[in-house]
């Protein structure tokens, strides 16, 4: 877990108070790109992803992804001692991310106002599900409800059936993703006027994004869209098609060229000449006979062959992967977009890589999320703070801090 000097973000340390998805995504972000980060967890208990989804041999595997290359201090935010430790850590930070409910750090004595007192360079990063203000402020929420909230789960699934919500943490991913980035603007406006600033990030309005186009439309014309299943209102053709071998593809014909391409592939210089196909809004109002005519030209091809000649007649289209598919798809291998990382506890596990890629600067994946709450906190609070074993020994005694009983070791092996 040393750090690359040449890593973009190689200097930049944040502190992570956060538990679940979308804040400590955020820092988790920040690392991936070089950050030092430090993540505080509740002694004992630790982050509630911990325990979150899936488990082997009583480890977390989102867990494992989440929290790679944060050092794992244990450290009680409500007691005397652990707020007093956090006050004379924070000038060592450039950032803290936090996601407790609005008005918790206040009521610790941890406002941060107070800390960029102690700090006046410190970026303060506050996710919640709703923000810091407004009649929702104090309900407890998640990405699921922030999903509800923006609108996004009512234009999600079919017309048929009730509004989808995703089977996957959309909005807190792009409620991290946000998160990183303002906080990397926060860093270069740091860079002119030598202050820090507070972000309030709500992830109901990282969600908003998604259905940008839906808030235009309802306020420019004052329509609606409902649920599409598959396609994409505003173009055809759109979906996924299912092949002779069971195997399905995507196809997206979002512009004229490309639909004539799937037309001329299908059927020839006939189907791009037929009138219900002729322009977008035609081939919009046609939409269920022109999904009938590629679903049925797929039902007549195994899926190579079909990808094949659609490839060669200069189509939009691609293989409908499964997890398990997916991971030895030959452009996901090719790039190393699924990364190996050796673990202590489950040995060789297979996680998101870093994404972009970087040409000049380096990156790599630190160690993933350890098993054992506190696991760091005996060698980055020596390393940090200079508190011998004495000092350590009587912070775990009195249950502000847990962690391995041990010396604190020589600093660089928290790294």
């Amino acid at each position: 877990m040393t750090e690359h000097p040449s890593a973009p973000l190689a200097g930049l340390r944040v502190l992570d108070l956060s538990t679940m998805i979308a804040a400590p995504l955020a820092a988790t972000t920040l690392g991936d790109y070089g950050a030092d980060v430090v993540k505080v967890e509740m002694p004992g208990t630790g982050d509630f992803v911990r325990r979150f989804g899936v488990q082997k041999d009583g480890q977390g595997l989102y867990w494992k992804a989440l929290s790679r290359g944060k050092h794992s201090v244990s450290l009680d935010l409500r007691s005397e001692a652990g707020k007093e430790i956090i006050r004379q850590w924070i000038p060592q930070f450039d950032v803290l991310v936090e996601n407790f409910r609005p008005g918790t750090l206040e009521r610790w004595g941890l406002a941060p106002a107070d800390l960029r007192d102690l700090n006046p360079r410190l970026i303060v990063l506050r996710v919640t599900a709703y923000g810091q203000e407004g009649p929702y402020r104090d309900q407890p929420g998640f990405g699921t409800l922030a999903e509800a909230l923006a609108g996004l789960a009512s234009v999600s699934g079919f017309e048929d059936r009730p509004p989808l919500l995703p089977a996957y943490p959309l909005a807190d991913v792009m409620a991290g993703n946000l998160g990183a980035t303002s906080v990397l603007a926060a860093v270069n406006r740091r860079h002119a006027t030598g202050t820090g600033d507070t972000i309030d990030l709500a992830i109901y309005e990282a969600a908003l994004k998604l259905v940008e186009v839906n808030i235009l439309e309802y306020q420019q014309l004052g329509s609606e869209h409902g649920r599409t299943g598959n396609r994409y209102g505003p173009a055809a053709p759109r979906g996924s098609y299912q092949c002779r071998d069971g195997q399905w593809i995507a196809l997206s014909g979002s512009t004229q060229p490309m639909a004539e391409h799937v037309l001329r592939t299908i059927g020839g210089d006939q189907l791009v000449a037929d009138p219900r196909f002729l322009s977008n809004s035609d081939r919009v109002r046609h939409v269920h006979d022109l999904d009938d005519l590629i679903a049925a030209w797929c039902a007549e091809r195994e899926r190579d062959d079909a990808l094949a000649e659609l490839t060669a007649g200069g189509c939009a289209v691609g293989p409908l992967e499964t997890v398990a598919t997916m991971m030895d798809n030959p452009q996901v291998s090719h790039r190393g977009s699924i990364a190996t990382v050796e673990d202590p506890d489950l040995g060789p596990i297979q996680m998101t890589g870093i994404y972009p890629s970087f040409q000049d600067a380096t990156t790599a994946i630190g160690r993933p999320g350890p098993a054992h709450v506190g696991a760091d906190t005996d060698l980055v609070l020596a390393r940090d703070l200079g508190l011998d074993m004495e000092q350590l020994a009587a912070l775990r005694s009195a249950g502000v801090t847990d962690g391995p009983d041990t010396a604190p070791g020589d600093p660089q092996d928290a790294l």
